[in-house]
C-alpha cells in the first residue's frame, strides 16, 4: 500500500510549526546542512510533538539527529516509561546512499504498534529541493 509523501523544507534556524496531518507518520530527516545543537533540539522536540512515530536520519551529522529525537521523546515523558504508541524508533544512515535510505523507509519501516499514515521528508538545507527529493523517494 502506498502512503502519501510530503516534503517540508527547513533552513537552519527556521522555526518548525504545526502538527503534521495525518499523523502518526514516518520521517526521513535529510540533513544537507550542519546545525547548532540548540536548534536541532528544538526541531527534534517538534518532530516528537508533531506526530512522528519513526524517524530515519541521513546526511550531515545524521547520528546526532538520531540521538536528538531519542532525547526529545524521553524528555516528553519526563524520563519515565514511554507508552508503546508513543515510542519512536530511530535510525541513522551515514554510510548509505540516499536512494537506499528512501528504499528502507518506503519498504521496511513500520512501527511495532501504530499504523503510520504517511511519510514526511524533512529537508534541512539552505535551499529547498522538493521536486528532486520527491522524485527520488517515488523511485525508491
Amino acid at each position: 500500500m502506498s502512503h502519501p509523501v510530503i516534503y517540508i523544507h527547513l533552513a537552519p534556524g527556521d522555526t518548525p510549526t504545526g502538527r503534521v496531518q495525518p499523523a502518526p507518520y514516518k520521517m526521513v530527516v535529510i540533513a544537507d546542512a550542519a546545525v547548532s545543537p540548540e536548534w536541532q533540539s528544538q526541531v527534534s522536540n517538534w518532530i516528537v510533538k508533531s506526530g512522528c512515530r519513526y524517524m530515519v536520519a541521513w546526511g550531515v551529522d545524521c547520528s546526532s539527529w538520531d540521538d536528538a529525537v531519542d532525547m526529545a521523546n524521553i524528555e516528553a515523558f519526563d524520563f519515565g516509561e514511554i507508552p508503546d504508541q508513543h515510542f519512536i524508533p530511530t535510525s541513522w544512515h551515514a554510510d548509505d546512499l540516499l536512494a537506499d535510505v528512501f528504499g528502507f523507509c518506503k519498504h521496511d519501516v513500520a512501527h511495532p504498534v501504530v499504523k503510520l499514515k504517511q511519510t514526511v521528508l524533512l529537508h534541512i538545507a539552505d535551499a529547498a529541493n522538493e521536486e528532486a527529493l520527491l522524485q527520488a523517494y517515488a523511485a525508491a
